[in-house]
C-alpha cells in the first residue's frame, strides 16, 4: 500500500511539473526592477492573427510579466513586447537590434505603445542597442536587461508588488 502511495505522489509531482513554465535564462537589469527570469510559457497568444508561444519576463521586485511572442519575417525577427504597463516591439536585421513603436496593425489585436508610459530619452538610446551581427541569436536576455529602462515611472510598476 505505501508503495501505490508513493507511485501515485510520484505521478502526481511529474504531472504538475510538466505544466509549469520552462525556464529559459536570468540576469539582472541594473534597475530598481531588480533581477529578471524569462520562462517559456504554456499559454498561446494571438499576433497579427498568429498564435504565439511566447516568453515571459518576469522581474524580482515587482509583479509585471511581460511577454515576448517572436515572429520571423522577410531579412528581420520582430520581438513584440506585450505587457499592461507599455507595450512595443524590438527588431533584429542584418543591420541592428533596436527598439521601436508597435506597428499599427497590432491596434486591431487591443496593443498599442503608449506615450505616457514611455521613456522617450531612453526610447532615443535604445534604438540601435547592436549591430547586426549574429541577427538570428536569441535576443530575449536582451531585451529583459533593457526594457525596464523604458519604463515612464517606475514607482508605479514597482508598486504593483
Amino acid at each position: 500500500m505505501k508503495r501505490i502511495i508513493l507511485i501515485a505522489g510520484l505521478i502526481f509531482a511529474l504531472c504538475l511539473s510538466s505544466y509549469a513554465r520552462k525556464f529559459v535564462s536570468g540576469g539582472t537589469t541594473h534597475t530598481p526592477l531588480g533581477k529578471y527570469k524569462i520562462e517559456v510559457d504554456d499559454n498561446y497568444i494571438k499576433v497579427n492573427g498568429l498564435q504565439h508561444r511566447p516568453y515571459v519576463i518576469s522581474f524580482e521586485n515587482t509583479g509585471l510579466e511581460v511577454r515576448v511572442a517572436v515572429t520571423m519575417e522577410k531579412g528581420c525577427r520582430k520581438y513584440y513586447v506585450l505587457s499592461d504597463n507599455l507595450s512595443l516591439q524590438y527588431v533584429s536585421n542584418r543591420h541592428y537590434f533596436g527598439v521601436e513603436l508597435l506597428d499599427k496593425e497590432l491596434e486591431k489585436d487591443g496593443f498599442r505603445t503608449s506615450d505616457q508610459a514611455l521613456n522617450r530619452a531612453e526610447y532615443f538610446h535604445q534604438k540601435a542597442l547592436t549591430t547586426g551581427e549574429r541577427w538570428r541569436r536569441d535576443k530575449t536576455p536582451l531585451i529583459a536587461a533593457f526594457y525596464p529602462k523604458l519604463l515612464n515611472n517606475t514607482e508605479n510598476v514597482l508598486a504593483v508588488k
